[in-house]
């Protein structure tokens, strides 16, 4: 994957690594228009580090392009336009995208921008009315190709000029593949990705972790929900604690961990590190702190079978101390429970704004 910056492109294609993202670039690529595809990341969606495989199999130039603060700052005022089945803003989100996309073109020379999207395809985002929100919102109506469904919405700017050749886009609607895969074959892609947003708000095994922070937290910050995305999640009122389940898990802990994380890790037996991160500024009390750190150590087999009381180490900064715990027996009747789906809250968080 190259830097191209000084480079110039005919269109910036919104490229989620989807088979409609990819289907949707590569007809006007075949037209000898350059593309460049915008790769957005965030909490919730994202995969920098397929970019340049991607590239290779599929033939279309890539950039990362982050959104998270952009992105969390949306989701904490609350959707404009409601939410799907979860805490997925899919039509704001839209929004925030081609608005972006539209504030590039001119760093890289471009005049139009394409998406993916297919008429009828999704129920939320996807039908004629949530469309022409999405154009007229993010304020991109003349220069919005869906190069997928084009033929059947009206044409825009590029097709009128004939920069873009309308009979040679796609006229697809509703939501089968089958239209896509022979589209697929034609232009010879045999990684045919499986099929899913790849949006975590869209699942509520991971939605649920991101429910307490908007309960709980005055201002949310991306680096809250790649920590909510990390690890065994534990809240006890406005109290937050991650437990990794493995290396990988512990190590972005440390990764993620800031000045006033307590960062919570036994001191004699292997085991997993906890991290809790006090919210709005509010201190842990001692009594907190050490059903932290009893709870992180029923997570190590060993020190679960030593019987007698096993030292943990909190590290909060340059302070660290020990504090001693006997696993499965919490000194202090602290309860700290995991987090559930509850379809009313994210009501509430929906219309925060």
């Amino acid at each position: 994957m190259g830097s191209y910056s000084h480079k110039t492109f005919d269109a910036l294609a919104l490229f989620s690594g989807g088979l409609d993202s990819i289907l949707a670039a590569k007809l006007i690529q075949e037209q000898g228009l350059r593309v460049l595809g915008l790769h957005f990341v965030s909490p919730f969606f994202g995969k920098p580090d397929k970019l340049e495989e991607w590239e290779k199999t599929y033939g279309i130039k890539l950039i990362p392009v982050d959104i998270s603060r952009e992105f969390v700052n949306m989701l904490g005022k609350g959707s404009r336009h409601g939410l799907g089945k979860t805490l997925n803003p899919c039509i704001d989100c839209k929004i925030l995208m081609l608005s972006r996309a539209k504030e590039m073109l001119p760093d890289f020379g471009a005049g139009f921008i394409i998406s993916g999207e297919v008429l009828g395809q999704r129920p939320m985002s996807q039908r004629l009315d949530a469309l022409n929100i999405i154009k007229r919102d993010s304020e991109v109506k003349n220069i919005l190709i869906r190069a997928l469904s084009a033929r059947r919405l009206p044409p825009t700017d590029p097709e009128k000029t004939g920069l873009v050749d309308r009979e040679k886009l796609g006229s697809l609607s509703g939501r089968g593949r089958k239209e896509q895969l022979k589209l697929a074959a034609e232009y010879g892609i045999r990684s045919i990705p499986t099929p899913g947003g790849g949006c975590l708000l869209t699942e509520k095994e991971s939605a649920k972790r991101y429910l307490p922070l908007f309960k709980h937290k005055q201002c949310t910050d991306p680096d809250d929900f790649y920590l909510a995305n990390t690890g065994r999640q534990f809240w006890h009122d406005d109290h937050w604690l991650c437990i990794g389940r493995d290396q990988s898990d512990n190590l972005k802990l440390e990764e993620l961990a800031r000045e006033n994380d307590y960062l919570i890790k036994l001191t004699s037996f292997p085991g997993p590190l906890g991290l809790g991160r006090p919210l709005n500024n509010k201190r842990w009390t001692p009594e907190i702190i050490e059903s932290a750190c009893e709870l992180v150590s029923r997570f190590s087999p060993r020190a679960r079978e030593f019987n007698g009381q096993v030292g943990v180490t909190v590290k909060q900064g340059r302070v660290s101390r020990e504090i001693l715990v006997r696993p499965g027996q919490p000194e202090q009747p602290v309860q700290w429970d995991e987090p559930v789906w509850d379809r009313e809250l994210a009501k509430v968080i929906s219309k925060a704004g």
